[in-house]
């Protein structure tokens, strides 16, 4: 069933999935329903705009690292399509309750939370839930619920309807550390009136499979490929996503100081294996799955000295943002930020290039740590430089008269730079999400290595590279699958067709790999529809002018794909 949430009515209505939305799920379901339902040039944050969450087409089944969950919507930061998708547990519950999609409209003059439940589903008015961050909001509502729910949340960011506003989901210890981080995605939910969803599996039917027999044995074939291949079986459940961080430095592309130089002289301090020497001193833990079912186990508990919880990981990204991409190395003061973010609701790759851009303004200087934590309670007292930060790298750019952004369609870059991993250049340009390397993720083969090798500083072989890892990418993220299971995928491609049996066997289908690589396709032609129609034209596939023309060290080296290879991408 689709479960519609009216904030305007205040009601929760459901329907039976329409026959043009069967076959899609997750982010092919949150870009079809908008592609369909949202007017293109309507205002981000109006009462036109809707909200989608959508599990997976596996959520809620036995396939390992299979329960995240899409986010969608008009996006406020980039005025297109948006689907940014998290793990947690809400995505296996939704699954399990036989929700396809929640879509939410409207607006409601008030502040409110959702209660989904399998016997009850209803509104409730949430005015002692406002202008609390994440962490309280879901203390407060797992006080009255129970911590067996799952509760999707905004922090103060969302309230305030701020660009760069996430959208929190709980993990498998009831924190708030999962967020579907970019596009301001908390903005639109914030705009709603809504506070929370609280999702309750309590008595849940769970999934039927068309052949159970058929899909636990499929499983079973995915979860051991996993658990044997050296990325996800060794490397990621010890030193997590940040075990890029020496291996990108040594590329020479990891961006320093806000995109100046490739390389950070005190890599060392923050790494992965840095953070994972101080997690094990301390007490905290490594291989941690941030949901049931995750055989990846990426995440970490990271603590303080007195070995009390700061923040889950930090990832990579959030490392980046706030430690070689500010000149900081302080691995506690980092995390520190990166609970902030949690807290408060706001996107840590955004948040981390807007604090960029301040410093590239003087405001404060790189390097400056008390500074850049000043900042993050400048965002969530909503002063006006605070409303300023929370808006965006490119809002602050425009406020403070820089012209050198690392923005893509209004959304800031990872820690990657296009000027020596030239392929996820391709993947910033032409997404139609904006600067975002997961939805085209080339650093397994530019750098990696892993099933192919694409020379990063080379113009030849990135558009095709980009191209085709957008389309399976874009596949993927209809199953909920996690997109760390494609280290593995890329060299046992055989690993699909297990993808393919295990929906085929949930839904009675008889879907061949190659039709499933076409619904990747069909996703990504459906976005591009809306943004066309939303006013978006060639000229905004492409990179900032200064990538183009300002050489960036070690390799002395810019992003000179010429501009009709890109447009060729699709």
């Amino acid at each position: 069933m689709i479960l519609h949430i009216d904030m305007s009515n205040l009601t929760i209505k459901s329907q039976d999935v329409p026959e043009e939305y069967k076959g899609f799920g997750g982010r092919g379901l949150t870009s079809l329903i908008i592609n369909r339902e949202v007017p293109p040039t309507c205002h981000p944050l109006g009462i036109k705009n809707k909200l989608i969450l959508a599990p997976g087409l596996l959520a809620g089944t036995m396939a390992p690292s299979s329960g995240r969950l899409s986010i969608g919507a008009k996006s406020p930061l980039t005025n297109g399509i948006k689907e940014s998708n998290a793990g947690g547990m809400a995505g296996q519950y939704l699954g399990k309750l036989g929700i396809k999609a929640i879509v939410i409209e409207g607006k409601a003059d008030r502040l409110y939370y959702a209660y989904l439940g399998e016997e009850k589903k209803e509104l409730v008015e949430a005015s002692d839930l406002k202008g609390l961050g994440n962490y309280d909001t879901v203390g407060y509502l797992q006080k009255k619920y129970g911590k067996h729910v799952a509760i999707v949340s905004i922090g103060q960011v969302g309230e305030m309807c701020l660009c760069a506003a996430t959208v929190a989901v709980t993990d498998m210890d009831g924190r708030p550390t999962r967020h579907a981080g970019r596009g301001g995605l908390g903005a639109v939910m914030g705009s709603k009136g809504l506070k929370a969803i609280v999702i309750d599996p309590k008595g849940a039917k769970g999934v039927v499979y068309a052949d159970e027999k058929r899909f636990k044995e499929a499983a079973k074939r995915f979860s051991k490929a996993l658990r044997e291949h050296p990325g996800t079986g060794e490397l990621l459940p010890t030193l997590g996503s940040n075990s890029l961080m020496k291996v990108v430095n040594g590329a020479g592309a990891l961006p320093t100081r806000y995109f100046k130089t490739g390389q950070f002289e005190r890599v060392d301090d923050v790494s992965g294996e840095r953070q994972t020497e101080i997690i094990r001193e301390r007490g905290g833990k490594i291989g941690h799955p941030c949901q049931a079912g995750c055989v990846i186990r990426c995440s970490r508990i990271y603590v303080d000295k007195e070995g009390k919880y700061i923040t889950k990981g930090p990832e990579y990204e959030t490392i980046w943002a706030h430690g070689p991409n500010l000149g900081i190395s302080d691995l506690d003061a980092i995390a520190r930020m990166d609970h902030l973010a949690d807290d408060y609701g706001i996107d840590t790759i955004e948040m981390g290039n807007a604090i960029g851009v301040a410093m590239e303004a003087g405001i404060i200087s790189f390097g400056d740590i008390k500074g850049a934590m000043g900042l993050y309670e400048e965002v969530s007292r909503g002063t006006p430089l605070g409303r300023i930060l929370g808006s965006g790298a490119a809002t602050v750019a425009k406020v403070f008269g820089i012209s050198r952004v690392a923005v893509v369609k209004g959304q800031a870059l990872p820690a990657y730079d296009p000027r020596a991993v030239k392929g996820i250049g391709v993947t910033y340009a032409t997404s139609p999400m904006g600067a975002d390397h997961t939805s085209g993720y080339t650093v397994r083969a530019n750098i990696l290595g892993i099933g192919e090798k694409v020379d990063p500083l080379a113009i030849e072989g990135q558009v095709e590279l980009s191209k085709k890892m957008q389309v399976k990418t874009a596949a993927l993220d209809c199953t909920g699958l996690c997109l760390f299971c494609t280290l593995m995928m890329a060299e046992r491609p055989d690993t699909w067709d297990d993808i393919v049996e295990m929906i085929n066997a949930r839904y009675g289908l008889k879907l061949k790999t190659y039709e499933f690589f076409k619904l990747g396709e069909r996703v990504l032609e459906i976005e591009h529809d809306f943004n066309r129609r939303a006013g978006f034209t060639k000229a905004d596939d492409r990179l900032p002018e200064f990538f183009y023309n300002e050489p960036f060290p070690p390799h002395n080296t810019v992003f000179d794909i010429p501009d009709e290879e890109l447009d060729r991408i699709y």
